[in-house]
Protein backbone atom coordinates (compact mmCIF):
# COMPACT_ATOMS: atom_id res chain seq x y z
CA UNK A 1 0.00 0.00 0.00
CA UNK A 2 3.02 2.22 0.39
CA UNK A 3 2.57 2.70 -3.66
CA UNK A 4 -0.13 4.65 -2.81
CA UNK A 5 -0.82 8.15 -1.07
CA UNK A 6 -3.66 8.09 0.41
CA UNK A 7 -5.64 11.43 0.37
CA UNK A 8 -9.40 11.05 1.80
CA UNK A 9 -12.06 9.33 2.45
CA UNK A 10 -14.53 8.82 0.05
CA UNK A 11 -17.28 7.16 0.82
CA UNK A 12 -18.37 3.78 2.85
CA UNK A 13 -20.65 1.49 2.56
CA UNK A 14 -21.54 -2.01 4.48
CA UNK A 15 -19.13 -3.86 2.90
CA UNK A 16 -16.27 -1.35 2.23
CA UNK A 17 -14.67 1.64 2.07
CA UNK A 18 -13.67 3.50 -0.91
CA UNK A 19 -10.57 6.04 -0.76
CA UNK A 20 -9.27 8.52 -3.03
CA UNK A 21 -4.92 8.22 -3.30
CA UNK A 22 -2.46 9.06 -5.67
CA UNK A 23 0.05 6.54 -6.97
CA UNK A 24 3.49 7.63 -6.00
CA UNK A 25 5.00 6.33 -9.19
CA UNK A 26 2.85 8.02 -11.98
CA UNK A 27 0.80 10.78 -10.09
CA UNK A 28 -2.23 8.88 -11.11
CA UNK A 29 -5.08 9.60 -9.22
CA UNK A 30 -7.05 5.89 -8.38
CA UNK A 31 -10.20 5.00 -6.34
CA UNK A 32 -8.93 1.96 -3.84
CA UNK A 33 -11.74 -0.05 -2.68
CA UNK A 34 -10.86 -1.53 1.00
CA UNK A 35 -13.20 -4.74 1.51
CA UNK A 36 -13.97 -5.01 4.97
CA UNK A 37 -13.92 -8.58 5.09
CA UNK A 38 -11.06 -10.44 5.58
CA UNK A 39 -10.07 -13.35 3.33
CA UNK A 40 -8.49 -16.50 4.09
CA UNK A 41 -6.75 -17.22 0.88
CA UNK A 42 -5.98 -15.69 -2.56
CA UNK A 43 -8.09 -18.65 -3.85
CA UNK A 44 -10.89 -16.90 -1.75
CA UNK A 45 -9.47 -13.32 -3.35
CA UNK A 46 -10.31 -15.43 -7.05
CA UNK A 47 -13.48 -16.25 -6.66
CA UNK A 48 -14.86 -13.00 -5.48
CA UNK A 49 -17.70 -11.98 -7.41
CA UNK A 50 -16.92 -8.38 -8.19
CA UNK A 51 -13.21 -10.05 -9.45
CA UNK A 52 -14.49 -12.51 -11.74
CA UNK A 53 -17.03 -10.30 -13.47
CA UNK A 54 -14.45 -7.39 -14.20
CA UNK A 55 -12.15 -10.07 -15.46
CA UNK A 56 -14.61 -11.24 -17.91
CA UNK A 57 -16.20 -8.38 -18.98
CA UNK A 58 -12.71 -5.69 -19.05
CA UNK A 59 -11.82 -3.96 -21.20
CA UNK A 60 -14.60 -2.06 -22.27
CA UNK A 61 -15.41 1.90 -23.07
CA UNK A 62 -18.31 1.59 -20.86
CA UNK A 63 -17.62 -0.50 -17.85
CA UNK A 64 -15.04 0.31 -14.59
CA UNK A 65 -11.74 -0.40 -15.21
CA UNK A 66 -9.91 -2.62 -12.03
CA UNK A 67 -6.31 -1.10 -12.05
CA UNK A 68 -4.79 -3.41 -9.59
CA UNK A 69 -5.71 -5.66 -6.88
CA UNK A 70 -3.88 -5.81 -3.46
CA UNK A 71 -4.08 -8.88 -1.44
CA UNK A 72 -2.50 -8.98 2.26
CA UNK A 73 -2.04 -12.59 3.03
CA UNK A 74 -0.65 -12.03 6.90
CA UNK A 75 -3.76 -10.19 7.63
CA UNK A 76 -6.57 -11.24 5.10
CA UNK A 77 -6.74 -7.62 3.77
CA UNK A 78 -7.69 -6.77 0.58
CA UNK A 79 -8.04 -3.58 -1.59
CA UNK A 80 -9.13 -3.14 -5.54
CA UNK A 81 -7.65 -0.24 -6.98
CA UNK A 82 -9.79 1.40 -10.00
CA UNK A 83 -9.32 4.13 -12.17
CA UNK A 84 -11.18 7.36 -10.59
CA UNK A 85 -14.17 8.43 -12.15
CA UNK A 86 -15.22 12.57 -11.55
CA UNK A 87 -19.03 11.91 -10.23
CA UNK A 88 -22.05 9.42 -10.31
CA UNK A 89 -25.26 10.03 -11.74
CA UNK A 90 -27.14 10.85 -8.73
CA UNK A 91 -24.08 13.77 -8.03
CA UNK A 92 -24.28 14.90 -11.41
CA UNK A 93 -28.09 15.42 -10.70
CA UNK A 94 -28.18 16.54 -7.13
CA UNK A 95 -29.66 19.92 -6.67
CA UNK A 96 -30.03 21.26 -10.50
CA UNK A 97 -32.86 23.77 -10.54
CA UNK A 98 -33.27 23.07 -14.09
CA UNK A 99 -33.71 19.42 -16.62
CA UNK A 100 -30.33 18.51 -18.37
CA UNK A 101 -30.62 19.01 -22.01
CA UNK A 102 -32.06 15.40 -23.66
CA UNK A 103 -29.86 15.05 -25.84
CA UNK A 104 -26.59 15.19 -23.35
CA UNK A 105 -29.67 12.25 -21.22
CA UNK A 106 -29.92 10.24 -24.26
CA UNK A 107 -25.94 9.96 -24.72
CA UNK A 108 -25.51 9.11 -21.05
CA UNK A 109 -27.97 5.94 -21.46
CA UNK A 110 -26.61 5.14 -24.94
CA UNK A 111 -23.63 4.35 -23.34
CA UNK A 112 -24.99 3.05 -20.07
CA UNK A 113 -26.82 0.52 -22.39
CA UNK A 114 -23.83 -0.21 -24.31
CA UNK A 115 -21.94 -1.64 -20.59
CA UNK A 116 -25.64 -3.50 -20.14
CA UNK A 117 -25.82 -5.30 -24.09
CA UNK A 118 -21.56 -6.35 -23.03
CA UNK A 119 -22.27 -7.92 -20.24
CA UNK A 120 -25.68 -9.38 -20.95
CA UNK A 121 -23.67 -10.85 -23.83
CA UNK A 122 -21.47 -12.41 -21.64
CA UNK A 123 -23.41 -13.75 -19.07
CA UNK A 124 -24.05 -11.80 -16.51
CA UNK A 125 -26.50 -9.25 -15.14
CA UNK A 126 -25.63 -6.86 -12.53
CA UNK A 127 -28.69 -6.71 -10.88
CA UNK A 128 -27.81 -3.52 -8.74
CA UNK A 129 -28.45 -0.40 -11.63
CA UNK A 130 -28.89 2.75 -10.12
CA UNK A 131 -27.75 6.35 -10.23
CA UNK A 132 -24.71 5.52 -7.83
CA UNK A 133 -23.61 2.84 -9.82
CA UNK A 134 -23.38 5.03 -12.36
CA UNK A 135 -20.31 6.68 -13.07
CA UNK A 136 -19.10 10.03 -15.17
CA UNK A 137 -15.66 11.48 -16.18
CA UNK A 138 -16.68 14.47 -18.24
CA UNK A 139 -18.92 12.88 -21.11
CA UNK A 140 -18.06 9.32 -20.43
CA UNK A 141 -20.18 7.06 -18.69
CA UNK A 142 -19.45 3.63 -17.09
CA UNK A 143 -20.92 1.21 -14.85
CA UNK A 144 -19.66 0.03 -11.76
CA UNK A 145 -19.93 -1.87 -8.53
CA UNK A 146 -20.25 -5.52 -9.63
CA UNK A 147 -20.31 -6.75 -6.30
CA UNK A 148 -24.01 -8.20 -6.39
CA UNK A 149 -24.13 -9.28 -10.23
CA UNK A 150 -24.85 -13.25 -11.11
CA UNK A 151 -25.02 -15.53 -14.24
CA UNK A 152 -27.62 -15.09 -16.43
CA UNK A 153 -28.20 -19.14 -16.57
CA UNK A 154 -28.06 -19.25 -12.74
CA UNK A 155 -31.19 -21.58 -11.16
CA UNK A 156 -33.32 -19.49 -9.06
CA UNK A 157 -33.97 -18.92 -6.76
CA UNK A 158 -31.70 -16.30 -6.30
CA UNK A 159 -30.87 -13.60 -3.18
CA UNK A 160 -34.71 -12.26 -2.95
CA UNK A 161 -33.36 -8.83 -1.65
CA UNK A 162 -30.56 -7.92 -3.76
CA UNK A 163 -31.21 -4.36 -6.01
CA UNK A 164 -32.17 -1.32 -4.55
CA UNK A 165 -35.60 -0.86 -3.71
CA UNK A 166 -36.32 2.10 -5.79
CA UNK A 167 -34.96 0.07 -9.22
CA UNK A 168 -36.08 -3.18 -7.66
CA UNK A 169 -37.92 -4.80 -10.59
CA UNK A 170 -41.69 -6.11 -9.92
CA UNK A 171 -40.74 -9.88 -10.54
CA UNK A 172 -38.09 -9.16 -7.72
CA UNK A 173 -40.50 -7.20 -5.57
CA UNK A 174 -43.15 -9.96 -5.68
CA UNK A 175 -41.30 -13.25 -5.89
CA UNK A 176 -39.26 -15.37 -3.92
CA UNK A 177 -35.89 -14.41 -6.07
CA UNK A 178 -37.58 -15.46 -9.09
CA UNK A 179 -36.04 -13.55 -11.50
CA UNK A 180 -33.41 -12.99 -14.18
CA UNK A 181 -31.38 -10.53 -16.58
CA UNK A 182 -34.77 -7.98 -17.16
CA UNK A 183 -34.09 -6.71 -13.79
CA UNK A 184 -31.64 -4.71 -15.04
CA UNK A 185 -33.72 -3.23 -17.99
CA UNK A 186 -36.22 -2.27 -15.40
CA UNK A 187 -33.49 -0.50 -13.49
CA UNK A 188 -32.15 1.67 -16.64
CA UNK A 189 -35.52 2.64 -17.22
CA UNK A 190 -35.83 4.10 -13.54
CA UNK A 191 -32.71 5.70 -13.74
CA UNK A 192 -33.52 7.35 -17.18
CA UNK A 193 -36.43 8.92 -16.13
CA UNK A 194 -34.99 10.04 -12.83
CA UNK A 195 -32.13 11.73 -14.45
CA UNK A 196 -34.48 13.15 -16.90
CA UNK A 197 -36.91 14.52 -14.00
CA UNK A 198 -34.71 14.85 -11.73
CA UNK A 199 -36.67 12.64 -9.15
CA UNK A 200 -37.04 9.53 -8.63
CA UNK A 201 -39.96 7.40 -10.54
CA UNK A 202 -40.89 4.84 -7.85
CA UNK A 203 -39.57 6.04 -4.46
CA UNK A 204 -41.49 3.59 -1.99
CA UNK A 205 -41.28 3.31 1.62
CA UNK A 206 -41.34 -0.28 1.66
CA UNK A 207 -41.51 -3.12 -0.60
CA UNK A 208 -45.57 -3.19 -0.27
CA UNK A 209 -45.44 0.58 -1.03
CA UNK A 210 -42.92 0.21 -3.56
CA UNK A 211 -45.66 -2.02 -5.35
CA UNK A 212 -48.34 0.33 -4.79
CA UNK A 213 -46.08 3.23 -6.57
CA UNK A 214 -45.48 0.85 -9.38
CA UNK A 215 -48.71 -0.18 -9.60
CA UNK A 216 -50.42 3.79 -9.11
CA UNK A 217 -48.62 4.37 -12.57
CA UNK A 218 -48.44 1.22 -14.88
CA UNK A 219 -51.63 0.25 -13.51
CA UNK A 220 -52.54 -2.85 -12.01
CA UNK A 221 -51.19 -6.04 -13.69
CA UNK A 222 -53.13 -8.73 -15.56
CA UNK A 223 -54.43 -11.10 -13.11
CA UNK A 224 -52.74 -13.92 -15.12
CA UNK A 225 -49.29 -12.43 -15.03
CA UNK A 226 -50.12 -11.47 -10.78
CA UNK A 227 -51.07 -15.94 -10.09
CA UNK A 228 -47.68 -16.24 -12.32
CA UNK A 229 -46.14 -14.43 -9.62
CA UNK A 230 -47.87 -15.66 -6.85
CA UNK A 231 -46.09 -19.14 -7.65
CA UNK A 232 -43.32 -18.42 -5.99
CA UNK A 233 -44.52 -15.70 -3.84
CA UNK A 234 -44.34 -16.91 0.25
CA UNK A 235 -43.74 -12.86 1.77
CA UNK A 236 -46.65 -10.63 -0.01
CA UNK A 237 -50.29 -10.82 -0.47
CA UNK A 238 -51.47 -10.36 -4.01
CA UNK A 239 -54.76 -8.08 -2.77
CA UNK A 240 -53.87 -5.32 -4.46
CA UNK A 241 -56.60 -2.93 -5.19
CA UNK A 242 -57.35 -2.14 -9.09
CA UNK A 243 -55.53 0.76 -10.43
CA UNK A 244 -55.52 1.80 -13.98
CA UNK A 245 -52.68 3.39 -16.25
CA UNK A 246 -51.67 6.92 -15.99
CA UNK A 247 -48.12 6.43 -17.27
CA UNK A 248 -45.08 9.21 -17.13
CA UNK A 249 -46.37 11.65 -20.12
CA UNK A 250 -47.44 14.57 -17.60
CA UNK A 251 -44.45 13.79 -15.19
CA UNK A 252 -42.17 14.62 -17.92
CA UNK A 253 -43.86 15.89 -20.63
CA UNK A 254 -40.62 18.03 -21.69
CA UNK A 255 -39.51 15.33 -23.12
CA UNK A 256 -39.98 13.87 -26.51
CA UNK A 257 -42.69 11.37 -27.06
CA UNK A 258 -40.49 8.60 -28.44
CA UNK A 259 -38.14 8.94 -25.02
CA UNK A 260 -41.00 8.56 -22.83
CA UNK A 261 -42.34 5.68 -25.24
CA UNK A 262 -38.81 3.91 -24.94
CA UNK A 263 -38.70 4.45 -21.31
CA UNK A 264 -42.34 2.70 -21.26
CA UNK A 265 -41.04 0.08 -23.19
CA UNK A 266 -38.21 -0.57 -20.39
CA UNK A 267 -40.33 -0.35 -17.30
CA UNK A 268 -42.36 -3.22 -18.93
CA UNK A 269 -44.58 -4.87 -16.14
CA UNK A 270 -43.95 -8.20 -17.30
CA UNK A 271 -40.42 -9.15 -17.81
CA UNK A 272 -40.62 -11.16 -20.91
CA UNK A 273 -41.83 -8.13 -23.05
CA UNK A 274 -39.27 -5.51 -21.76
CA UNK A 275 -36.81 -5.51 -24.59
CA UNK A 276 -33.13 -7.02 -24.63
CA UNK A 277 -30.03 -4.41 -23.90
CA UNK A 278 -29.14 -5.16 -28.12
CA UNK A 279 -32.44 -4.00 -28.64
CA UNK A 280 -32.80 -0.84 -27.24
CA UNK A 281 -29.67 0.12 -28.38
CA UNK A 282 -31.64 -0.88 -32.12
CA UNK A 283 -34.33 1.71 -31.10
CA UNK A 284 -34.83 4.66 -33.38
CA UNK A 285 -34.51 6.88 -30.32
CA UNK A 286 -30.41 6.31 -30.92
CA UNK A 287 -30.29 5.47 -34.46
CA UNK A 288 -27.92 8.81 -34.07
CA UNK A 289 -26.07 7.95 -31.89
CA UNK A 290 -25.48 4.57 -33.07
CA UNK A 291 -24.75 6.04 -36.58
CA UNK A 292 -21.61 7.85 -34.47
CA UNK A 293 -20.55 4.32 -33.33
CA UNK A 294 -20.86 2.69 -36.67
CA UNK A 295 -18.92 5.37 -38.13
CA UNK A 296 -16.58 5.32 -36.07
CA UNK A 297 -15.51 1.49 -36.13
CA UNK A 298 -15.14 1.82 -39.89
CA UNK A 299 -13.45 4.68 -39.97
CA UNK A 300 -15.64 6.78 -42.05
CA UNK A 301 -17.66 9.92 -41.33
CA UNK A 302 -21.10 9.53 -43.21
CA UNK A 303 -24.27 11.31 -41.85
CA UNK A 304 -24.21 12.13 -38.12
CA UNK A 305 -20.62 13.32 -38.26
CA UNK A 306 -18.68 12.15 -35.22
CA UNK A 307 -17.90 16.27 -34.39
CA UNK A 308 -21.30 16.06 -33.95
CA UNK A 309 -21.15 14.67 -30.59
CA UNK A 310 -20.82 18.35 -28.94
CA UNK A 311 -24.67 18.74 -29.20
CA UNK A 312 -24.88 15.81 -26.56
CA UNK A 313 -22.02 17.34 -24.25
CA UNK A 314 -21.88 19.41 -21.01
CA UNK A 315 -19.10 21.22 -22.47
CA UNK A 316 -21.05 23.11 -24.73
CA UNK A 317 -23.48 26.03 -24.07
CA UNK A 318 -25.89 24.02 -21.72
CA UNK A 319 -22.49 23.18 -19.48
CA UNK A 320 -23.64 21.25 -16.34
CA UNK A 321 -22.55 24.74 -14.16
CA UNK A 322 -24.77 26.78 -15.50
CA UNK A 323 -28.77 26.56 -15.17
CA UNK A 324 -29.45 23.43 -17.88
CA UNK A 325 -32.20 24.03 -19.94
CA UNK A 326 -33.91 27.07 -18.40
CA UNK A 327 -37.08 27.02 -20.76
CA UNK A 328 -38.12 23.99 -19.09
CA UNK A 329 -37.53 25.46 -15.29
CA UNK A 330 -41.02 26.32 -15.01
CA UNK A 331 -42.23 22.84 -16.03
CA UNK A 332 -39.74 21.51 -13.51
CA UNK A 333 -40.85 23.33 -10.56
CA UNK A 334 -44.48 22.38 -11.21
CA UNK A 335 -44.14 18.86 -11.43
CA UNK A 336 -41.31 18.53 -8.95
CA UNK A 337 -43.89 20.13 -6.86
CA UNK A 338 -46.67 18.22 -7.10
CA UNK A 339 -45.14 14.65 -7.25
CA UNK A 340 -41.39 14.92 -4.70
CA UNK A 341 -42.77 14.20 -1.08
CA UNK A 342 -39.28 14.32 -0.26
CA UNK A 343 -35.68 15.39 -1.17
CA UNK A 344 -33.59 12.61 -2.80
CA UNK A 345 -30.92 11.41 -0.58
CA UNK A 346 -27.37 11.07 -0.88
CA UNK A 347 -25.06 8.47 -2.48
CA UNK A 348 -25.16 5.36 -0.41
CA UNK A 349 -20.88 6.07 -0.11
CA UNK A 350 -21.44 9.18 1.87
CA UNK A 351 -18.63 11.74 2.72
CA UNK A 352 -17.27 10.66 6.34
CA UNK A 353 -14.71 12.38 8.90
CA UNK A 354 -11.56 13.74 8.03
CA UNK A 355 -8.29 11.46 6.55
CA UNK A 356 -4.95 12.91 5.97
CA UNK A 357 -7.06 16.70 4.96
CA UNK A 358 -10.64 15.64 4.42
CA UNK A 359 -12.50 18.90 5.74
CA UNK A 360 -16.32 17.18 5.44
CA UNK A 361 -17.68 16.08 8.88
CA UNK A 362 -20.49 13.75 9.89
CA UNK A 363 -22.65 11.48 7.81
CA UNK A 364 -24.93 11.94 5.69
CA UNK A 365 -28.52 10.59 5.67
CA UNK A 366 -28.55 6.94 3.32
CA UNK A 367 -29.60 7.91 -0.08
CA UNK A 368 -32.09 4.96 -0.03
CA UNK A 369 -32.47 1.81 2.29
CA UNK A 370 -29.30 0.96 4.35
CA UNK A 371 -27.99 -3.27 2.89
CA UNK A 372 -27.38 -4.18 7.18
CA UNK A 373 -29.78 -7.36 6.24
CA UNK A 374 -27.76 -8.35 3.12
CA UNK A 375 -24.75 -11.21 3.72
CA UNK A 376 -21.98 -10.68 1.75
CA UNK A 377 -20.25 -14.01 0.95
CA UNK A 378 -17.22 -13.86 0.28
CA UNK A 379 -16.18 -17.13 -1.11
CA UNK A 380 -18.73 -16.61 -3.91
CA UNK A 381 -18.58 -19.74 -6.40
CA UNK A 382 -18.05 -18.70 -10.19
CA UNK A 383 -20.90 -16.33 -10.96
CA UNK A 384 -21.72 -18.05 -14.01
CA UNK A 385 -20.93 -22.07 -13.56
CA UNK A 386 -18.02 -21.97 -15.91
CA UNK A 387 -14.72 -22.06 -15.48
CA UNK A 388 -12.99 -18.12 -15.44
CA UNK A 389 -9.67 -17.22 -15.46
CA UNK A 390 -8.58 -15.06 -12.52
CA UNK A 391 -8.60 -11.29 -12.57
CA UNK A 392 -4.93 -11.33 -11.27
CA UNK A 393 -2.51 -14.56 -12.04
CA UNK A 394 0.28 -12.75 -9.77
CA UNK A 395 -2.01 -12.01 -7.18
CA UNK A 396 0.71 -12.58 -4.23
CA UNK A 397 3.11 -9.96 -5.41
CA UNK A 398 0.55 -7.44 -4.72
CA UNK A 399 1.26 -6.65 -1.03
CA UNK A 400 -0.94 -4.31 1.32
CA UNK A 401 2.11 -2.77 3.47
CA UNK A 402 0.17 0.16 5.58
CA UNK A 403 -2.68 0.31 7.15
CA UNK A 404 -5.97 0.76 5.18
CA UNK A 405 -8.08 2.47 7.95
Amino acid sequence: MNKYRLIRKLGEGTFSEVLKAQSVKSGKYVAIKCMKNHFDSIEQVKKLREIQALERLSPHAHIIKLLEVLYDGPTGRLALVFELMEMNMYEAIKGRPHYLPENRVKYYIYQLMKAIDHMHRNGIFHRDIKPENILLLDDTVKLADFGSCRGIYSKPPLTEYISTRWYRAPECLLTDGYYGYKMDIWGVGCVFFEVLSLFPLFPGDNELDQIHKIHNILGTPEQELLDRFQKHATHMEFDFPTKKYVGISRLISHVSKECQELILWMITYNPDDRPSASQIIKHPYFKDLKEIDDNRRSGQVKGVGIDNLSQYSRRNRDNASDGGDSQNSKSFKGSKKNFVKKPHQVNIFPPIKNIKGDKKKGKKKNHHENYQKLKHNSSNHSITGKKIIPTVKKINKFKIRDKLG
